[in-house]
């Protein structure tokens, strides 16, 4: 099988650039310490109470995820915001497109030169996740599922990186606009929906009858929540609270959003969800190897 050209000089050099150890060192340094407070704080309670609450090592899973979650977020873009825009400031992009390689080989071997950074922090963060296996209440399956987010999540933002960097020819352009729009999907499907539900609340409550009856609290943001559906966040919230005990996960949403009628998309949202976002993602890099594909002049034959 023939190996990517991209993919195997980006993971060489990677691998033997002190960049790499560094990341390496600084993200799963993070990860300890969060763990080890935690674990301090647990011990400090026995101390103080002489009870041991298990619960504090499934808050630890918790704590290890959501951090790692959050930097895999913001990591990612940072590896490919500048992966084709700066090929073109080094004035090589032309170079490597009058090779052989086809641009799709280009845009899929600086993707997966990146997620392969990705995935091996991913899977040195294991050992600090497997510290709640001593005291149980986490599973081999619960694991696969949050690494199914990781993947889902870090796929999303590394094709939009590439995606923009491939479109603007300034890296710290592409990487501006790559941050704003993850922000945007994070923080804005979240906003949309909260703005809907409150003009749905003063609708509502502009009517007498309606407000007299208290039906103003039956409001909520309509369609607006499977917007959310994009949201990686949201995705990661609804998996993480299953994972813990909470099974009325759909009830923190009509707390937040209103009520919504329990269906298909509610009850396997997280499903739903990962499956949506790794088909943004490839829209991201069909439209990023469009960017870079040449265009083709029509020959113009003269009579």
């Amino acid at each position: 099988m023939k190996m990517n050209p991209v993919y195997k000089r980006e993971t060489t050099v990677s691998a033997r650039s002190f960049r790499l150890a560094m990341i390496l060192m600084v993200f799963n340094g993070v990860l300890a310490l969060v763990a080890l407070l935690n674990m301090y704080s647990v011990l400090e309670r026995v101390k103080m109470t002489a009870e041991i609450q298990y619960s504090s090592f499934t808050n630890l899973y918790v704590f290890v995820a959501v951090v790692e979650f959050i930097l895999l977020m913001f990591i990612m873009p940072a590896l490919t915001a500048g992966s084709i825009s700066g090929e073109r400031e080094r004035q090589t992009l032309d170079l490597m497109l009058t090779t052989t390689m086809k641009p799709r080989e280009i845009i899929l071997g600086k993707l997966m030169s990146s997620f392969s950074t990705m995935f091996m922090l991913i899977v040195s963060s294991f050992p600090l996740l497997a510290i709640s296996f001593v005291y149980g209440g986490v599973t081999f399956n619960d694991i696969f599922l949050l690494l199914l987010c990781y993947v889902a999540v870090a796929l999303l933002s590394g094709s939009m990186g590439i995606c923009f960097s491939s479109i603007f020819k300034r890296s710290t352009l592409a990487t501006v606009v790559t941050y704003g729009v993850l922000i945007f999907i994070a923080a804005g499907t979240y906003g949309i929906n909260v703005f809907a539900l409150s003009i749905a609340r003063l609708n509502m409550s502009s009517n007498y009858a309606a407000s007299v009856n208290g039906m103003a609290e039956q409001a909520n943001s309509g369609g607006f929540l499977y917007l959310l559906l994009l949201n990686p966040v949201a995705t990661f919230y609804m998996m993480l609270s299953g994972q813990v005990g909470d099974s009325q996960v759909m009830a923190s949403f009509s707390q937040w959003f209103g009520p919504h009628p329990e269906n298909l998309v509610t009850r396997y949202w997280v499903a739903i969800s990962i499956m949506i976002q790794l088909i943004f993602a490839a829209l991201f890099l069909w439209w990023a190897v469009r960017a870079i594909t040449p265009v083709k002049h029509k020959k113009i034959h003269r009579k």
